[in-house]
């Protein structure tokens, strides 16, 4: 058995290269598990952000002909209590009878989805509940805070 001394020659330059090379590809490793990691927040699975709403009363007024009709939405820091038409005098309910029906169909889905998002109505009365969306839309916004979660998010 003839054992032959093998001599190697490392050259420093290499080994550097080769260390800086391997830090890097850590650090990119740590960097990628980190950027698509999910949240702790979402894991959670908390549907209700915290103070989405500034606490008040709300009103968007429609002109439906001559007359103004207002759309009054009552929230608190997390939910939409209520929802109602102020102001809906005999004359404007004569003439869009529609009107009533679909805000309250409107109402009662909205405070029990707590959202915009979602939101049916039949074709009879499309027009009339996306004017009276667009309202309670618009009142959402106006109570919606800075720090919480967009109206109908």
């Amino acid at each position: 058995m003839s054992s032959r001394t093998k001599i190697v020659v490392l050259h420093l330059k290499e080994l550097l290269y080769t260390g800086i090379f391997v830090v890097l590809g850590v650090l990119f490793v740590v960097l990628l598990v980190i950027m698509f990691l999910p949240d702790k927040k979402q894991e959670t699975g908390s549907i209700e952000p915290e103070n989405a709403y500034i606490p008040g009363i709300y009103t968007t007024s429609i002109q439906l002909g001559g007359s103004t009709v207002d759309i009054e939405v009552v929230v608190d820091e997390n939910h939409i209590n209520s929802l109602r038409l102020n102001t809906l005098d005999e004359a404007v309910a004569t003439m869009y009878p529609l009107i009533e029906p679909s805000f309250d169909e409107l109402a009662q889905q909205i405070e029990t989805n707590q959202s915009l998002e979602g939101i049916t109505y039949s074709d009879d009365n499309r027009y009339t509940s996306m004017l009276l969306l667009n309202a309670i839309s618009q009142s959402l916004e106006k109570a919606a805070s800075n720090t919480g979660a967009q109206p109908g998010m």
